[in-house]
């Protein structure tokens, strides 16, 4: 934002030249000769000159609050995305570790990984991390999906999708990881 100081300097200057102008226009009146008219016209010129530096100096101080309210958002709302990004491959571990738990494993142990992933979705969720949980039979979407093959798959159209690999993840309206599918190249 610009500096108080300034804009009273500019304020002062402006009210300063009103006064003279007004002195100015006086005198004029009373005595219209050439050297009082140039005069009034320098001042006019310069008043008008001030103002506009001052409207300028407002626009700009406005622009940069604007600038610095966005700037503040997007740190706010992405600026743990490093942070999001290098957390995705603890849930990747943790769901691979509950789905290949061999049977008779200890209640306990899986209910405590279970909590664990649990927590960790808790957390993605308090802080705009949301999971992308394609299905087959879904339309590929570049915009969320990642294509890891293509494969002709009977009974399916080209572009749906055959196989989900892993969730992708959103961090607010932004893309953080893909998710990673099979995609049917059938044709006809």
């Amino acid at each position: 934002m610009a500096d108080p100081k300034e804009e009273d300097i500019f304020l002062d200057d402006i009210d300063a030249l009103e006064e003279e102008l007004v002195d100015l226009e006086t005198l004029a009146e009373e005595d219209p000769t050439q050297e009082k008219v140039s005069d009034l016209e320098a001042i006019r010129a310069e008043r008008d000159h001030l103002r506009d530096r001052f409207m300028r100096a407002l626009a700009d101080a406005e622009n940069a609050r604007k600038r610095s309210d966005r700037d503040r958002r997007e740190a706010e709302n992405y600026g743990g995305s490093k942070l999001a990004r290098d957390m995705l491959p603890v849930y990747d571990n943790l769901k691979r570790a509950l789905e290949a738990a061999p049977e008779g494993v200890d209640a306990a142990f899986l209910e405590g990984i279970e909590l664990t992933m649990r927590e960790l979705l808790n957390v993605f969720k308090k802080h705009g991390i949301e999971q992308i949980n394609p299905e087959v039979g879904d339309r590929f979407d570049p915009q969320h999906h990642e294509a890891m093959f293509e494969a002709p798959l009977p009974g399916t159209k080209a572009g749906d999708i055959i196989q989900v690999a892993a969730e992708g993840f959103m961090l607010h309206d932004r893309l953080l990881r893909p998710a990673q599918v099979g995609v049917s190249s059938m044709t006809g």
